[in-house]
């Protein structure tokens, strides 16, 4: 990324974190607002927000093809590998003791886990379909949880909407996203039970 758009990205009040072999031209961005990351690792660690709409994105195209049971091979892999990603980045941050962010890292992994056992193991037959279903969507909530959280703390807009996360916009936001997440596994299991019953 060059100098003048990661100027505008400030600007416009977004957090930006930096790298720079040469740290003397990375600190022109620190007056404007910029975290200057002293390893390529720590500025990927902060790059969580990204990571983490990336995994989103993709989760949601793998939810939407089980809706039509079609295949999902092609989106899997990168739905699983940037999901379990966010969730490793969590822990890379300093904190004291163990946080809420931690534990849904935590479940998080364990529900991939076991998505990664339906498909790659058991090739998502008889049940374990429905056991990954039930994981992805569940991994993919957690990502969304995690992201809305992410959003309302790093972006000055929607931090000023909810700059303690008790607000009503940020209660809105989570509770749309928890509607959709419980709708969606059941859509998608009414139509593998459709799909399987032509088979049959």
């Amino acid at each position: 990324m060059g100098g003048g758009m990661a100027t505008r990205l400030l600007s416009e009040g977004f957090a930006l974190s930096v790298y720079n072999r040469s740290r003397a031209k990375a600190e022109k961005l620190a007056s404007a607002g910029a975290f200057v990351a002293g390893s390529p690792r720590e500025a990927a660690a902060r790059s969580d927000v990204v990571i983490s709409m990336v995994g989103i994105m993709t989760g949601i195209i793998v939810v939407a093809v089980m809706l039509q049971n079609g295949p999902i091979a092609g989106w899997n892999g990168f739905f699983l590998t940037t999901t379990i990603v966010t969730s490793v980045t969590g822990f890379f941050f300093p904190a004291k003791g163990l946080l809420p962010s931690h534990i849904v890292g935590i479940i998080s992994l364990v529900v991939l886990a076991i998505a990664l056992f339906a498909y790659y193991s058991r090739h998502l037959m008889g049940p374990w379909r429905a056991v990954y279903v039930v994981c992805a969507v569940i991994a993919l909530w957690l990502n969304v949880f995690v992201g809305i959280v992410q959003s309302f703390g790093k972006f000055a807009y929607l931090h000023n909407l909810a700059p303690t996360g008790s607000e009503p916009p940020f209660a809105v936001a989570q509770g749309l996203g928890l509607i959709l997440f419980i709708v969606s596994p059941w859509l998608a299991l009414i139509v593998i039970a459709a799909a399987i019953a032509v088979w049959s």
